[in-house]
């Protein structure tokens, strides 16, 4: 088969990466090795850290000021990496100037933010996306797509839990006291089982408890562990259930996942521990997310984001990443978060929120 010219025709991609940051770091040195990418600039309100991002990514310039990147006409897409709560202003400026924008996940922390942001893309013809990197490790990938083609029958329910050490779930707060482990971290699993399940079904209740002193003892009002529970359109039901208080020690440096998928014809167990990656070496393993942590016992590829091996990136966030500018470059297939997902996501985290503090089922009625 002979392909037309317009089948292979490329769009090169002006990016802005706004927050330089860990996440922001990761972003901005990936495009800057993707073909379609020709002109890259990088900012932060730490000009100390937006230029020495400039300089490890090969970026064009750098700024402090976010709006100054986003309204730079050589700049076609936006990626924004600011903490959670900061998220809103620059995804705004974004679609208000009507560049393709991917954010990190969560949306907003708040209905009202997650609303205006969904609703203001949709106006202004935006393709606004969210990054729930998890949809990207192949195993998840994997299972995702035989599910949607009906291999497991119709969905009875399951479970997802998560563990990490509570040295990073500090890291986290000490960024944002807002990204809790429901809004910050559960937030994954529900977008993913939401995705599994497919556009058609919908959350309906939420019921969750939850208990904890570590976080609470370094002045933070987040409990140490959360198991909570959502029933779906279909009667589907799934526990989301989180501990990032492990002990500092602990050989993780990320998510430790368990997820269980059951449907009447058949099911999907992944076990995502990283056990069966194990270092031990006097010198030390270093927490990506706690720089001065040295482990000498660690689990290889526990780094949620990924990992950097001589020059390149392998893990979720690379294969995220490429997809996007992928999809903005030539118009391919693109599988990540959209805006009306990622609100929903928000709405379910927020309800588990509310019904671990109350005590009390939250319905999720016309979300």
């Amino acid at each position: 088969m002979i392909l037309s010219g317009n089948e292979f025709k490329k769009r090169q991609l002006g990016v802005a990466v706004v927050g330089s940051g860990r996440m922001g770091s990761h972003r901005a040195r990936l495009a800057s090795l993707h073909p379609a990418v020709s002109y890259l600039v990088v900012g932060d309100i730490n000009e100390d850290q937006a230029r020495k991002l400039a300089e490890v990514s090969k970026a064009n310039g750098y700024s402090t000021d976010n709006f100054e990147l986003i309204n730079d006409p050589r700049v076609d897409v936006v990626i924004v990496s600011t903490p959670e709560d900061q998220h809103r202003d620059s995804v705004e400026a974004a679609i208000m100037a009507g560049k393709s924008v991917l954010v990190e996940k969560p949306l907003a922390l708040t209905i009202d933010d997650g609303d205006r942001l969904s609703k203001l893309a949709q106006e202004k013809g935006v393709d606004l996306r969210i990054g729930y990197s998890q949809r990207f490790l192949q195993k998840y990938f994997v299972a995702h797509d035989e599910i949607s083609k009906g291999k497991l029958g119709p969905i009875l329910g399951g479970m997802t839990r998560v563990y990490n050490t509570r040295t990073n779930m500090l890291e986290i707060l000490k960024r944002c006291p807002e990204a809790t482990p429901i809004l910050d971290i559960i937030t994954y699993n529900v977008d993913y089982i939401g995705w599994c399940l497919g556009p058609d079904v919908s959350p309906v209740e939420v019921q969750a408890m939850g208990h904890g002193t570590i976080f609470r003892d370094q002045g933070f009002d987040v409990d140490d562990i959360s198991l909570t529970m959502v029933k779906y359109s279909t009667g589907a039901v799934f526990s989301f259930d989180i501990c990032y208080a492990l002990p500092g020690g602990f050989p993780t440096t990320g998510q430790s996942v368990r997820l269980e998928v059951m449907g009447r014809d058949g099911v999907i167990l992944i076990d995502d521990d990283h056990r069966d990656q194990i270092m031990y070496s006097e010198h030390g393993y270093s927490n990506a997310y706690a720089p001065d942590q040295k482990l000498n016992l660690a689990f290889l590829g526990s780094r949620s984001s990924g990992e950097w091996a001589d020059g390149i990136m392998f893990g979720r966030i690379a294969d995220e990443t490429k997809e996007w500018l992928d999809s903005q470059s030539t118009g391919a297939k693109c599988h990540l978060t959209t805006a009306k997902e990622a609100r929903q996501t928000l709405a379910v985290t927020l309800a588990m929120a509310e019904a671990s503090e109350t005590g009390q089922p939250v319905p999720l009625a016309n979300i």
